[in-house]
């Protein structure tokens, strides 16, 4: 089973080698790689459009920028979007493109300009300079240190923000009586296998290990659940672990009817599944990056190794 059009978190994929690289404009490859990462900001990437992100970049000149969509950084942007076979004329088209959208947002609008201008020349200098209705030109949010822990992945909580108690999660009901009478969430999990994703509970191994019980029926505190022992494989082109989805760790504490058809059609071929989708919330990100741990989590899911023969030896091979 193929998945198709999949673009690993960060771009740690590598696409599938075109004989229409060369052809593409700086916009066709935006829309087609780069705006994975750049049309939503994910990871620290600059936004498409936002003034903010790239003006300290733009600053830094554009020799800078070339280098660092042709050579990747260290903050998780790979080189040429993770395709290697990409012309370097047309990366640097696409960082053209991208620079380009800033410029014309930030383009004053002359119509509104001029008077302001011709308003402000009537006015002494010093009058201008001295008085406190007038306040300095907005300067762009210097980008995040690298010794932020956050610095890598944006959307991710601090410590001090994770599992906070339900009056002050934004989610429950602070002014309900029955909001405080509930457990806080550090002192429920307190005993539960600790994980580095999420909310920082390894929930698989919880349930192996009993310290929690799903109720499978709301109804019926008896009734057992239908687990299906079925893992499904989808290969992923280039060098990316293959992905494993098991259906006995969902199905131990969720019904079949959750997930199908409304989410996944059971049937070979029928779900085409990307990391654009995921990272929209659709297909499995329905769950992930919700109530199940996020996807910057790549090795959960991209858990089969492949076996990659070297060039060499893949060249024998040929040659036989």
């Amino acid at each position: 089973m193929k998945l198709r059009n999949l673009f690993v978190l960060l771009g740690l994929s590598v696409f599938s080698v075109s004989p229409t690289l060369a052809q593409q404009s700086g916009k066709d490859l935006y829309t087609k790689t780069c705006a994975v990462c750049h049309a939503t900001g994910i990871a620290g990437a600059p936004k498409y459009g936002n003034a903010a992100d790239w003006g300290p970049r733009i600053a830094g000149g554009m020799a800078r920028l070339y280098t660092s969509a042709l050579k990747g950084t260290p903050k998780g942007m790979p080189a040429k979007g993770g395709n290697p076979a990409l012309p370097d004329a047309t990366v640097k088209s696409a960082v053209d493109y991208m620079v380009a959208a800033v410029k014309v947002a930030a383009k004053p609008d002359d119509s509104v300009a001029k008077p302001a201008e011709a308003k402000a020349e009537q006015k002494p200098a010093e009058t201008i300079q001295s008085s406190p209705a007038v306040s300095a030109a907005p300067v762009a949010a210097a980008p995040a240190s690298v010794s932020d822990v956050n610095a890598f992945n944006r959307l991710l909580k601090p410590a001090s923000k994770r599992n906070l108690p339900p009056a002050e999660d934004g989610i429950h009901d602070a002014a309900n009586d029955g909001t405080h009478a509930l457990m806080p969430p550090l002192t429920a999990f307190g005993s539960l296998p600790k994980s580095f994703a999420g909310n920082r509970v390894n929930w698989v191994e919880a349930i192996q290990s009993r310290k929690i019980n799903p109720r499978y029926d709301r109804n019926d505190p008896n009734a057992q659940p239908v687990i299906m022992d079925l893992n499904i494989v989808r290969e992923v082109k280039g060098y990316m672990p293959d992905v494993v989805y098991p259906h006995k760790q969902h199905t131990e504490w969720l019904d079949c009817s959750n997930c199908h058809p409304a989410i996944f059609v059971p049937q070979k071929g029928a779900n085409a599944i990307s990391m654009a989708a995921i990272l929209m919330g659709e297909k499995c990100g329905v769950c992930h990056g919700k109530v199940a741990f996020p996807v910057s989590e790549c090795r959960l899911c991209h858990s089969k190794k492949k076996d990659v023969p070297r060039p060499a030896q893949a060249a024998l091979d040929a040659a036989k």
